[in-house]
């Protein structure tokens, strides 16, 4: 049985790798459009897309991973800013609030013809930030590719005062929900 990645995201790789997962990479370049409005069904159908544009190029013995993050405030979902300048104006708006991490997860088993489509929630709260702490961070550099201009695992550590939820869900893959899917849904132990 071959595990696939459907995605390049270097931190969903350390995830699996982390575990001592034996897997592949294939992005599936899919184009992130949805017709979904709210946030988890957004995250769950996006992973969806992903995990099944990349199974589609597989053969029958092939478990593939899909997942998609959104950072949500105010109902509102921020992205990956364009620039520094708006990277500025994400981090202001979460300085001092709580916000959601959601992030959806698909796992499709060609052998079984299964396909198993769920998502996490994690809350986070950004600490009181000033101005020159908000543009010392993006001068870190890690801001710019990040859903909500922030990540977790690097620099942004020192921002975020506390989380509700899974971690490593913020970081762009719940693992745990993850394994529950591995062992209860195909009976494959990642222990």
């Amino acid at each position: 049985m071959k595990i696939v990645l459907a995605s390049n995201s270097p931190r969903r790789r350390e995830i699996l790798s982390n575990i001592g997962l034996d897997f592949d990479v294939i992005p599936s370049n899919i184009a992130e459009e949805t017709k979904e409005k709210e946030p988890k069904n957004i995250v769950m159908d996006l992973s969806r897309k992903k995990a099944l544009c990349v199974a589609e190029k597989l053969d029958d013995d092939s478990i593939v991973i899909g997942a998609d993050t959104v950072v949500v405030i105010d109902g509102e979902i921020l992205g990956k800013p364009k620039d520094k300048g708006e990277a500025f104006s994400m981090l202001r708006r979460l300085s001092g609030r709580w916000h959601k991490v959601y992030t959806g997860v698909s796992v499709v088993s060609l052998r079984n013809r299964k396909f198993i489509n769920d998502y996490e929630s994690t809350d986070v709260y950004i600490k009181n930030l000033s101005d020159d702490m908000i543009l010392n961070y993006i001068e870190k550099g890690e801001c710019l590719d990040k859903a909500g201009s922030y990540a977790i695992q690097g620099y942004g550590s020192l921002i975020v005062e506390r989380i509700n939820g899974d971690y490593f869900n913020v970081v762009g893959l719940p693992i745990s929900k993850l394994y529950d899917i591995f062992l209860n849904e195909f009976n494959i132990n990642l222990l």
